[in-house]
């Protein structure tokens, strides 16, 4: 039975795109939801164009003089027709049945701190392929979940019709830099914000290396939601490589509800951990207590200032936090999961326990960090870096929703025509945990392939940031 929803607008569609466009389309969307063997989606035909949300090279100046607060990605932000670009041989096509929006979206959106297409422009002097990067549109997205299409000539380990997700690190194996930790490769890049063609979009190109397995008991969008930012805290917070979380940590968490907080809330609790999650509301600390965090710090309601004026912080302000802290717990945290940056970084560094740990993948409130070095140095802390995750970190973390024991954190979801919207909900944090797109997904709620699992997992469990988020 033909599913003619996500071409409600089928006529207005081919006015702009062409009937062979609409056509190939919907042939890859019945395939898929029929279930076709990966030969059938591997001889369906590919549209020469699809449809995807890139900012302008052209307008990349149109927020002079605007405060960033004031930047609306609904303006910026435009559903396009793009080329298909030529398959390299490590790369793969795939539907983009849900993608999801992260801060690098809205950063894109508002072209700070600075315009990407410098990116591009790097990225495509590397390589005949590098060069398709380089254009006059940036498709944005650094997750999806979807089905491969096509694999490049080089690819083992991936075939049409393979469910899948995908995580962001772009990286080229032929780098040694890239050998050790990929993180650390001289030209590491973050796809759909240092790369072009990202997930936002019905079709995408990736490398063969950021393909991880659908989780089975999934929807599209809630698989969709999860890589980048579950994948950030794993580093975070579980990896050597950063934090290195042991069992019986404190762990403050600031903005515990958020993209990113809301998978470290889990990672600490199934660590055998203590999260300590910050949060700006009532209705946010009830989300917590649902997921089992108990000591929970509602900032808004204390009335936290840690900053006197512009230039001067408060260490009364630091002080009155640890006493909050040590209220609850009855201890100073060993680790400060640190993103905002600039309006509460000097409050991390002081509340960390002696020779605890500030570990830092961010800074949207400012990323021109002040702190009092004496708390760092006589008390013996340590400030580390992070960002994202290497192949095998992605890969753990997504394998940890596979078995149900981290979940998705979707709060919302809207269509691929509305990805300005869902970016405008970001920029001004009107939501929480993670919003997804539907791209090639007809309707919410499709894509699970074990619902016996999904029943065994919890849908309460599974669907609690939807259910409070609504």
């Amino acid at each position: 039975m033909k599913d003619d929803s996500l071409f409600v607008n089928r006529t207005s569609l081919v006015a702009v795109f062409g009937a062979g466009y609409v056509r190939a389309m919907q042939e890859i969307v019945e395939a898929i939801q029929s279930g076709a063997p990966g030969e059938e989606l591997a001889n369906l035909p590919l549209p020469e164009s699809y449809r995807a949300a890139v900012v302008l090279e052209a307008e990349q100046d149109m927020w002079e003089g605007v405060e960033s607060g004031d930047k609306d990605p609904r303006k910026s932000l435009h559903i396009q027709d793009v080329t298909l670009p030529e398959l390299a041989p490590d790369e793969a096509v795939i539907a983009v049945m849900a993608s999801s929006i992260n801060f690098n979206t809205v950063w894109t959106s508002i072209f700070e701190p600075l315009p990407t297409f410098g990116f591009l422009k790097r990225l495509g002097k590397e390589s005949v392929w590098g060069a398709r990067h380089d254009q006059p549109f940036h498709i944005v997205g650094s997750d999806a979940s979807g089905v491969v299409l096509r694999v490049g000539s080089a690819v083992r380990n991936w075939r049409p019709g393979d469910r899948v997700t995908v995580h962001c690190n772009y990286v080229d194996d032929q780098d040694p830099s890239a050998h050790n930790d990929s993180m650390l490769a001289a030209n590491q890049r973050i796809w759909g914000f240092e790369t072009n063609y990202g997930g936002l979009a019905e079709l995408s190109v990736v490398k063969a290396n950021q393909l991880m397995p659908k989780p089975a008991h999934l929807t599209w969008e809630e698989a969709a939601v999860n890589a980048l930012c579950n994948s950030t805290s794993y580093r975070m917070l579980v990896s050597p490589h950063a934090a290195g979380m042991k069992q019986g940590d404190a762990v403050l968490i600031w903005g515990a509800t958020g993209g990113l907080g809301g998978y470290a809330v889990q990672y600490v609790l199934n660590g055998g951990g203590t999260p300590v999650g910050v949060v700006s509301s009532p209705e946010k600390g009830e989300i917590l207590k649902a997921m089992g965090c108990e000591a929970v710090i509602d900032r808004k309601a204390a009335g936290y200032r840690f900053w006197k004026d512009e230039h001067t912080q408060d260490e009364s302000e630091w002080r009155r936090l640890g006493k909050d802290i040590r209220a609850l717990i009855g201890r100073d945290v060993d680790i400060v999961f640190e993103h905002p940056g600039r309006q509460t970084f000097g409050a991390s560094v002081f509340v960390a326990a002696r020779g605890g740990t500030v570990v830092t993948c961010a800074a949207t409130s400012g990323y021109m960090i002040e702190y009092d070095n004496r708390h760092l140095w006589m008390k013996l802390k340590r400030i580390v870096s992070s960002h994202f995750a290497n192949y095998a970190e992605a890969w753990a973390a997504n394998q940890l929703i596979c078995e149900g024991k981290v979940q998705p954190i979707l709060s919302a979801v809207y269509p691929l025509d509305q990805t300005g919207e869902a970016a405008y909900q970001v920029h001004k944090n009107l939501h929480e945990g993670k919003i997804g797109v539907l791209c090639l997904a007809p309707q919410e709620g499709l894509g699970i392939d074990d619902p016996a699992f999904r029943e065994e997992v919890g849908e309460d469990k599974i669907t609690l940031f939807r259910r409070h988020g609504a």
